[in-house]
């Protein structure tokens, strides 16, 4: 792992802040092509801002991956389900938006050729399948979180457990997990990957390092958060031109829809 150092900047804790949504914009781009959704709806639109496509999508759009000649979208359906409010994941051909295979699972990644990772958890699901670029399970792992591709495929896990299981791990073919360093929290935010490889975890309200050999480092301390409280914050991690904002949004114990934020500016360096 890079040897890296985090210095606390600022920190400020402030009301409001209440955990947002999907940002504005494309759900994903690559070349030019831009993948759109809204309700109900999926399109693309070329580099020079022509429809390629438009197609109905059974549900509301949440995240795209693009791999070569196909695109992955995960979706949340409008009704409340057996699932939960789970939509299918639509595997669709890129150049004219034709369904290639519906697939069930709530968060996916983008390999090479064609083919996708997609995770499901929840009602006994902890699960990771490969798809190849029909929509076909090719490998299946038991796992599931943050999808981190480069150097074989890392996960970020989340597991919604109390005591929590999740742990950063790498999956290998044939469905072997190789375990890494255990986290302290069960729903840990999106990770940022550095240039070398290293993950960016705020777990709990720390943030650590785990290097591509799934070795780790406490880089901060931030706000470290006892397991009886976690399930009131919300965690985010962003990389800036000086180095990292890190965020908690945190939920009131008693005054329902009231929020504060904690907001810190690091640094961030090499050794």
């Amino acid at each position: 792992m890079g040897s890296w150092q985090v210095t606390v900047m600022d920190h400020r804790h402030e009301p409001g802040g209440r955990p947002q949504g999907r940002p504005a914009g494309p759900l994903a781009r690559r070349d030019g092509w831009a993948v759109h959704g809204g309700d109900g709806e999926l399109s693309c639109v070329d580099a020079g801002g022509g429809v390629r496509w438009r197609r109905p999508c059974p549900g509301r759009p949440n995240a795209a991956h693009l791999s070569a000649d196909r695109v992955l979208v995960t979706t949340s359906s409008f009704e409340y389900t057996a699932w939960g409010h789970l939509g299918p994941a639509l595997l669709l051909d890129l150049a004219d938006g034709t369904l290639v295979a519906e697939l069930r699972g709530e968060r996916g990644a983008a390999l090479d050729d064609g083919r996708f990772v997609l995770g499901l958890e929840g009602y006994g699901a902890f699960d990771t399948r490969a798809h190849d670029r029909d929509g076909a399970v090719v490998d299946s792992w038991h796992s599931y979180g943050h999808y981190v591709v480069g150097t074989g495929l890392r996960v970020v896990e989340t597991d919604r457990r109390h005591p929590t299981g999740s742990r950063v791990v790498r999956l290998l073919p044939g469905g072997v997990v190789e375990p890494g360093p255990p986290l302290r929290g069960a729903l840990a935010p999106e990770p940022l990957v550095l240039p070398d490889g290293t993950l960016l975890v705020l777990d709990a309200g720390v943030l650590r390092a785990v290097g591509r050999e799934l070795d780790d480092a406490v880089l901060a301390e931030l706000l470290p958060l006892a397991p009886e409280e976690q399930h009131r914050f919300t965690g985010s991690l962003r990389r800036t031109t000086e180095g990292l904002t890190a965020t908690l949004v945190e939920r009131h114990p008693t005054r329902m829809g009231s929020y504060s934020s904690h907001v810190w500016t690091l640094g961030l360096r090499t050794r």
